[in-house]
C-alpha cells in the first residue's frame, strides 16, 4: 500500500524570488518545496486561516492480526 501522495500542481514563480526561497530553504536545511510550504502555512496564520495537519502514513511493518 503506498502513502497517500501530496496534491501536485504547476507554479510558476519569477526566477528571483524562487532564488530566494531556495537559498531560504538551504538555510533551514529545507527543500525549496517545503520551504514554500512553510512560508504559506505561516501566511495562513498570520490571516488567522486554521490550516489541520494531513495524518501522516505509519512507517515500518504493519502489525500482525491476531
Amino acid at each position: 500500500m503506498s502513502a497517500p501522495s501530496k496534491k501536485a500542481f504547476p507554479l510558476r514563480l519569477d526566477p528571483a524570488l524562487f532564488a530566494s526561497i531556495e537559498r531560504c530553504a538551504a538555510a533551514d536545511f529545507r527543500s525549496g518545496n517545503a520551504q514554500i510550504e512553510v512560508l504559506l502555512r505561516e501566511a495562513l496564520a498570520k490571516r488567522g486561516v486554521k490550516v489541520g495537519v494531513s495524518a501522516t502514513p505509519k512507517r515500518g511493518r504493519p502489525a500482525k492480526e491476531i
